[in-house]
């Protein structure tokens, strides 16, 4: 069995004091939310009682679905990356990044440049493209690891948006680039795992926090199949379905990994999504670990197992 953890939406805290130019733009609202609202919020106790609990469960690899900041200063890169660190290496850690980390137009150097480490593809052969390479740009995704019998594919729907926005989008490229490496892993067997920050899926979320192009990943994945979608964005859970090439794809997002519970929101939770290959295909059982309301202990509070057929190369299960 193969455990894969997925957290989300950690806006690590503290944010940093910004200099009165650094809040000349969007961030100037930001600044003012989190001033008045979000601070209270995402607080430091609980991403770090988060970690450690989800440490101690000693899982195969790591995923986080971006949002690592709040605004995009500058100081808030690092802070994330000194946490990045304290949650493990970059081969047990894989990040794609969110709209907040995309806040403003930021330079690559000052910016993502601090976590290129965990974004890094690390494929072989055909499929991967940037083998072995840390990213030097924005448009280094999607990236390819393999770990056992999963390739991890990583997406990235941050861009910059204007102010009260935050929507996301992959852009045709990207798309075409998930649709081609989607194909090449599944005629190695492997349990195909997409990253992507916003939901795939438009119905599921706010019109100004949607995914732009979530027909076209939908339809990439029509063509190419894959296995599960993990997202954040919402800071809730969210469960639902997207039709694949051969066969439907659960889709999960996590709600904020740092967050108290607040307005519908259930507060900081993590999954573990454990993975078997079968005679049929593939069962995955998923376990949602989140903060008990009464003692701030981190508890299982519900699993899904779902059976996945995948019709072998002969079309046979």
């Amino acid at each position: 069995m193969f455990t894969l953890a997925h957290l989300s939406d950690p806006h690590v805290p503290p944010l940093p004091r910004p200099r009165i130019g650094e809040l000349m733009n969007k961030r100037l609202l930001g600044y003012l939310s989190w001033q008045h609202r979000r601070k209270g919020i995402h607080r430091a106790d609980m991403l770090d009682r988060l970690t450690a609990d989800l440490k101690s469960k000693q899982p195969d690899h790591v995923v986080v679905t971006g949002d690592l900041v709040n605004i995009s200063l500058p100081g808030e890169f690092e802070t994330a990356a000194d946490w990045l660190r304290r949650l493990g290496t970059p081969d047990r850690v894989t990040v794609v990044p969110g709209n907040h980390d995309a806040y403003v137009a930021m330079p690559f150097s000052r910016s993502w440049h601090h976590w290129a480490s965990y974004m890094s593809s690390e494929a072989t052969g055909e499929a991967g493209g940037n083998p072995g390479r840390e990213p030097t740009g924005f448009g280094d995704f999607p990236l390819v690891r393999r770990r056992g019998p999963v390739a991890v594919v990583g997406t990235s729907s941050a861009l910059p948006t204007g102010p009260g926005m935050a929507t996301g989008k992959l852009g045709a490229s990207q798309v075409g680039e998930l649709e081609r490496q989607l194909s090449l892993l599944g005629r190695e067997g492997l349990f195909r795992v997409v990253l992507v920050h916003h939901p795939p899926l438009g119905e599921t979320t706010k019109h100004r926090k949607r995914l732009l192009d979530s027909a076209e990943f939908c339809a990439a994945l029509g063509q190419a199949g894959a296995e599960l979608v993990l997202h954040g964005h919402d800071h809730r859970f969210l469960e639902a379905e997207i039709d694949g090439a051969n066969g439907p794809v659960p889709v999960f997002g996590v709600p904020s990994a740092s967050a108290r519970p607040y307005s519908d929101k259930p507060g900081a939770h993590y999954f573990l999504h454990e993975v078997e290959k079968t005679a049929a295909g593939w069962s995955l059982t998923v376990r949602a670990q989140g903060l008990h309301p009464e003692d701030g202990r981190f508890v299982e509070r519900f699993t899904r197992t779902i059976e996945l057929e995948r019709p072998g190369p002969d079309g046979k299960s």
